[in-house]
């Protein structure tokens, strides 16, 4: 096939990160992103410290933090907070007073309550010997002349890799008139030698080449120091300190003693920077011609354009924690939702890109003492974008069963009054509906009297309470997403067909007869019969999402609790490698072609 200009012709050459869009945010607000953007790279750094005042002369103020994130996952086109550290105002020269620089201010970004952020400068040192010089902070302030080697250290708060450097060291004699400069986010103010000293160099963003974040000089009663690259404000010259750069995060420059007259002002830190750049495009590709434009527009170094990872198809099963039975003619909790998409043709596996993302695993809902009116709900189990609701808690006499993945049996004397299921509403495309409804307890007078209702299940609704009961659960969900692997028998319960049951709901308490309501397949617990008024219902299985049984009278042990729930995942095995979970309790494990990942508690799942 012919070839022109390095493509075949009649193919796109395709790039698989598209054109990046970067942003620089110079004050406080939300940054936009595209439509498609759900990864992001972002530089953050803090405002800049002031330079200090001395009797001789100040120290520089230390550089903001610089901090750079890789690959952090957004919501499809979410807007990014940001807040914009200001730099550290300047200290006034008010007769011969001294002062320690001010510090600058944090930036940051949160995305999913999660704050990615830097400190802010340490102040430059203005203190006589006895007291503090330079400043912690995101990069230290220097130590003023007669400080003694009081210099701040930098990277305060520890961050790994360091988000700043120390300030440099004064000499021990008292009479120097050399202030030392304030650090850098790419190396350490410079140490008093004879002369003031310069700031700490910055260092450059990956993300548009732009350095960043130098610290600031100090001053000197002759020769002053220079701030460093980055921003940096110049120490003064018998004169006052220059301020730093607005939003680069440069620490300001420390004042010089002009020989017999008061003090002069330290220059102000320099306002921070956020700079995000969006790694994936909403829509369309584009050519090699346009690739490379972009790499030499955009990049330090076009050797460095990132690798592309193709995301990893996850199907999944979510079932979440079961809802808490009752006692006092209680009934039966409802089954934690169950969504899955293997196997299922209403639902889609999940694509998700190179990083780390959060597993939410459901606890079961804890049991009630008794009497206790409403049983409590099951927690939601989240991966993704796919969430299953806790299931609802049961009704006690004569109160009703409450909502959720499955509803709630209704209690004793009570009518009408189960919880629904699939509440809330699953979306389409996420494998609902999740579960089902429970069902209604028996009135006074009625045959059996005082019976709890039974916990819906996954796979289907709570049977009506019939003369001679049992009052069982609704039945749960198989799923074979498990596979043949050696442990799957370990997770779930046996039921009717082939496959592990998940999600069953809990049995019904009853008075009359002395028969025991059985949880549904799926690790519902079973309710109590009136010949046992005194015992607790049964504990919904763990990992299974079942709802707790419910018991009859007085029960001590009150309320069953819920079992907990689970979250599964199966990849391809030839993904494998690229795929990490933790913490250890969660497990995986090869399947033929494909790998099942197990969570059993809240864990992460690194993609690299």
């Amino acid at each position: 096939m012919a070839r022109t200009n390095g493509g075949i012709i009649g193919v796109v050459n395709k790039s698989s990160y598209g054109k990046n869009t970067v942003t620089s945010q110079t004050s406080d607000g939300n940054i936009s992103t595209q439509a498609g953007t759900t990864l992001i790279d972002a530089t953050v750094v803090a405002g800049g410290a002031a330079g200090g005042v001395n009797g001789n002369s100040g120290g520089g103020g230390g550089a903001g933090g610089f901090r750079n994130f890789s690959n952090i996952l957004i919501s499809a086109g979410a807007a990014v907070p940001a807040v914009v550290g200001g730099g550290g105002a300047s200290i006034p020269a008010p007769g011969c007073q001294t002062g320690n620089g001010n510090n600058g201010s944090l930036s940051k970004i949160t995305v999913a309550c999660v704050a990615y952020q830097s400190a802010g400068g340490g102040g430059g040192g203005g203190q006589e010997a006895s007291a503090p010089g330079g400043q912690d902070g995101g990069s230290g302030g220097g130590a003023g002349s007669n400080d003694h080697n009081s210099a701040g250290c930098g990277n305060t708060p520890p961050t790994t890799p360091p988000q700043g450097n120390p300030g440099g060291n004064t000499s021990a004699n008292p009479n120097s008139g050399y202030g030392a400069g304030g650090g850098g986010a790419g190396a350490a103010g410079s140490n008093t030698s004879g002369s003031a000293t310069a700031g700490g160099a910055g260092s450059p963003s990956p993300l548009n080449c732009t350095t960043y974040a130098g610290g600031g000089g100090g001053g000197s009663t002759g020769s002053a120091g220079s701030g460093g690259s980055g921003g940096g404000g110049n120490g003064g010259s018998q004169g006052a300190g220059s301020a730093g750069s607005a939003n680069t995060g440069g620490g300001g420059g420390g004042s010089g003693r002009t020989p017999g007259t008061r003090n002069n002002p330290s220059g102000a830190g320099g306002s921070g920077i956020v700079i995000v750049k969006e790694l994936n495009k909403a829509s369309g590709v584009w050519n090699l011609r346009s690739h490379m434009a972009a790499l030499r527009a955009g990049k330090c170094d076009a050797s460095t354009w990132p690798e592309f990872i193709a995301p990893v198809s996850f199907d999944f099963l979510v079932v979440a924690g079961g809802g808490a039975g009752t006692s006092n003619q209680g009934a039966g909790g409802g089954a934690g939702g169950f969504l899955t998409s293997y196997g299922n043709p209403c639902a889609a596996a999940i694509e998700l890109a190179v990083g780390e993302h959060t597993i939410q695993v459901g606890a079961g809902a804890a049991g009630s003492p008794y009497p206790t009116a409403q049983g409590l709900n099951g927690e939601p189990s989240i991966f993704s974008t796919v969430t299953a609701a806790g299931g609802g808690g049961a009704g006690g006499n004569p109160c009703s069963g409450a909502d959720g993945g499955s509803g709630g049996g209704g209690g004793g004397q009570s009518s009408g009054c189960a919880g629904s299921g699939n509440t809330p509403p699953a979306p389409a495309g996420i494998g609902g509906p999740q579960g089902n409804p429970g069902a209604d307890g028996a009135q006074y007078g009625s045959v059996p009297r005082y019976a709890g209702g039974g916990g819906g299940g996954a796979g289907g609704a709570a049977p009506t309470v019939q003369q001679g009961g049992p009052n069982a659960g609704g039945i749960g969900k198989p799923t074979s997403i498990l596979g043949s692997i050696p442990t799957a028998g370990c997770y779930g319960t046996p039921g009717p067909s082939p496959g592990r049951y998940f999600a069953g709901g809990g049995g019904g308490g009853i008075q009359q007869p002395a028969t025991t309501g059985p949880g549904g397949a799926g690790g519902g617990g079973s309710g109590q019969p009136g010949s046992n008024e005194c015992a607790a219902g049964v504990a919904g299985t763990v990992n299974t999402g079942g709802g707790g049984g419910g018991s009859m009278n007085h029960s001590p042990g009150g309320g069953a609790a819920g079992g907990s729930g689970i979250v599964i995942l199966r990849y391809p095995s030839a993904r494998a490698p690229n795929v990490t979970i933790a913490p250890g309790t969660n497990v995986t494990a090869p399947c033929g072609s494909c790998t099942v990942a197990i969570f059993t508690v809240d864990g992460t799942l690194t993609i690299a």
